[in-house]
């Protein structure tokens, strides 16, 4: 049998399913030829990331296709309900990139509460004729410890994000109109394992209470946060958005940044993917990422495996 692993996959991945008997093809194949490729190539498999859509012309396109994977967590590029009506399996990696995406969100938290997506940009240009001026600009520093973060969204990827909160010593305040409660479990190096239970709350509770915020939500037809929800924030509130483009309005991003409210953000997402508003990526007070949350090795070498995984026990 053949996979198409169209927009790549780990090379444990593919040891894996070649182990089992398949055949892997890593061909970029562009979208507008997808379907002659498939069908040409007799494909049983296809397997994408966030680049490649599977919508309805290529599942009709393609009657023998028997199963699509998405490495990774969102499934918007494909059409899930319609491919199960037409008996393909659909499968993706939901728990695997968990960690990897909450580590970006609090590298990027990290970096704009000590100012460092700017001061990184200057000390090359003007660190040796400037140094006491920038070491002024950026001697308001914010620290994490200590504060509350709101977490919108509280699934796999933001109950990460919680659990490095608390590492940091951060009140974690949540909403998911799906979750009321979650026991997240505390690892350490030697062994020792806590639990903290975490109960919801409403989602204005949420805006009103946090100093940072961090957005772990799909795709959806409105905004999440839009200029209501800006205004129910606290002054000089932090933001993150490393789920999807789209779910904070960005003209209205632009203009709490503008107005005080939002002190600095940071983004690993775009509206506009992948040529992101111009006002957006001048803008000094946003840190942003090329959709990089789930780009560790880590994370790659647990999606390739675990989809190899479904597959074996899917089609062999």
């Amino acid at each position: 049998m053949k996979v198409l692993a169209n927009d790549g996959v780990s090379q444990s991945g593919i040891d894996a399913l070649e182990k089992a008997g398949f055949e892997v093809i890593t061909t970029k194949v562009a979208q507008e030829q997808l379907i002659n490729y498939i069908n040409d190539n007799n494909i049983d498999a296809l397997l994408v990331r966030s680049a490649t859509k599977v919508k309805k012309d290529v599942i009709d396109g393609c009657p023998n296709l028997k199963l699509i994977g998405r490495g990774g967590v969102g499934m918007d590029n494909i059409d899930v309900a319609y491919a199960k009506e037409k008996g393909i399996h659909v499968i993706n990696t939901p728990a695997a990139s968990s960690h990897s995406v909450a580590e970006l969100v609090f590298a990027h938290l990290l970096g704009v509460s000590r100012f460092l997506h700017n001061a990184n940009r200057d000390m090359p240009l003007e660190g040796d004729s400037k140094f006491k001026d920038l070491k002024k600009s950026y001697a308001k520093g914010t620290e994490l410890k200590g504060k509350t973060i709101g977490i919108i969204g509280f699934g796999r990827i933001g109950q990460a994000a919680a659990k490095v909160a608390i590492g940091l010593g951060m009140k974690v305040v949540a909403f998911d109109p799906y979750i009321e409660t979650a026991d997240l479990e505390l690892e350490f190096f030697d062994g020792q394992k806590l639990t903290f239970n975490i109960k919801t709350v409403a989602k204005d509770d949420v805006l009103k209470q946090s100093d940072f915020i961090t957005l772990h939500v799909p795709a959806q037809k409105e905004y999440v946060i839009g200029s209501n929800e800006f205004n129910s924030m606290k002054e000089g509130v932090i933001l993150a958005n490393a789920a999807r483009g789209g779910v904070i309005d960005e003209v209205a991003l632009v203009n709490a940044i503008e107005s005080g409210k939002v002190a600095r953000a940071a983004l690993d997402v775009f509206e506009k993917e992948p040529s992101p508003e111009v006002q957006l990526l001048m803008n000094p007070s946003l840190s942003l990422t090329p959709h990089t949350g789930a780009a560790t090795n880590e994370a790659q070498d647990r999606i390739g495996t675990e989809l190899a995984s479904q597959i074996i026990e899917l089609l062999k």
